[in-house]
């Protein structure tokens, strides 16, 4: 169900920012990761990417039956993780012309009819951008497959007769999902597509992030001033500037800017200290021990509560019935974001009425159609995590 609100921006770019895709796409589809705060990527036309493979499709009826990877080394960092994390950033050195990311997104299924009886499916994709000096675009999405969680949904899932493709809930759409276990081949060598310069980073262009201001709060009222659809749902089309939001919105807003200029913008080392420095002073914002990020890397942990974790700007309505704490692991040694990560807080539970969508029909959204409603509080629903984020004087390759 999108909304008016995300008309002015092109699907394509949507798609790259959150992993989700057109509605006019054909069968395979991302369904569900909602993992917004990843920069925005404009691409050049919808056919490029409904033409990429990904993991989750819609069915009807039936049954589905070499870069530096950044990792913390699991010190203890004392102090303020933030403050530690924008002192050694701020000595990173960025040398080279081309500015190099890739990214791992993920979206975690339960499988089954019932709590007692299901296990959860990790499907996963990922996005390669390269940026040249003129603020040229190429990218690639390449679709991972699923797998088990954990060893103990492993056990499940080959006890259930190992299937390539399982159903899953669609909180998007009147069908069912599915989910592929094997990937699309092309995970080695994803193919790049071409994109135009653009404004690309919540309505800036590359060269406009590198002229952002490196102290902190110069850098929020700079941001403040960043104008949009900052909203997670809203039937109000008109843009408005992060300033006019308060609370947890502003600081939702102003954390998923900040993210994307410490994860997939093209930010000069100083601005990137400074968003470090800006987080660490909102409210809300606390640290929380250490953990793993996905791959296994070890980091800080940065909480964030969230109303709802669905992207910004594209819905009139919320898609979820459960509640969410974001999670950024951050390896203050190095000065890096590693991943983000959403947990829930309550499980999905009770029912919503959804207002009429592109089709002009009306829905009630119900716990049995989110993916994570078989999960228990503080478990994993949704991740990105950043494997390369550099510059170097090698072209896309």
């Amino acid at each position: 169900m999108r909304t008016s609100l995300a008309e002015e921006e092109p699907p394509e770019r949507i798609a790259l920012r959150t992993g989700w895709r057109p509605e006019g796409a054909p069968r395979r589809r991302r369904r569900g990761l909602r993992i917004p705060m990843m920069g925005a990527v404009a691409a050049a036309t919808a056919g490029v990417i409904a033409a990429t493979t990904v993991a989750v499709s819609p069915v009807s009826g039936g049954s589905g039956g070499g870069a530096d990877s950044g990792g913390g080394d699991g010190r203890t960092v004392p102090g303020n993780v933030l403050l530690v994390a924008a002192s050694n950033a701020e000595k990173a050195a960025a040398n080279g012309r081309y500015w190099h990311t890739e990214s791992v997104l993920g979206q975690v299924y339960a499988v089954g009819k019932s709590a007692a009886d299901h296990y959860k499916v990790d499907v996963r994709q990922r996005r390669v951008v390269w940026v040249a000096p003129d603020g040229s675009t190429k990218f690639a999405l390449v679709d991972l497959g699923g797998r088990p969680l954990t060893a103990e949904d492993e056990r499940k899932w080959r006890q259930a007769g190992s299937p390539s493709q399982m159903e899953v809930p669609n909180p998007e759409g009147r069908e069912p999902g599915v989910v592929f276990m094997k990937s699309s081949g092309a995970a080695d060598r994803p193919s790049l597509r071409t994109l135009e310069p653009g404004a690309e980073y919540f309505g800036m262009s590359a060269k406009q992030v590198a002229a952002l201001p490196t102290d902190p709060r110069a850098l929020e009222k700079a941001l403040l001033k960043l104008k949009g659809h900052w909203r997670a749902y809203s039937s109000d089309t008109r843009q408005e500037p992060i300033g006019a939001l308060r609370g947890e919105e502003r600081t939702r807003a102003l954390s998923e800017v900040a993210a994307t200029l410490l994860s997939t913008a093209p930010t000069p080392p100083r601005v990137r200290a400074a968003a470090f420095r800006m987080l660490a002073a909102l409210p809300g914002v606390k640290a929380e021990g250490t953990a793993a990020d996905p791959l296994g890397r070890t980091g800080a942990v940065i909480s964030l509560p969230l109303e709802t974790t669905v992207p910004l700007g594209i819905y009139t309505a919320p898609k979820q019935l459960g509640t969410y704490r974001r999670q950024w692991i951050v390896d203050a040694v190095r000065g890096r974001l590693l991943a983000v990560r959403d947990l829930v807080v309550t499980p999905p539970s009770g029912s919503r009425r959804l207002p009429a969508g592109d089709d002009g029909k009306s829905r009630v959204l119900t716990a049995e159609d989110m993916p994570d409603r078989f999960h228990r509080p503080g478990e994993l629903a949704a991740y990105e995590v950043f494997e390369v984020a550099e510059w170097t004087g090698t072209p896309p390759r």
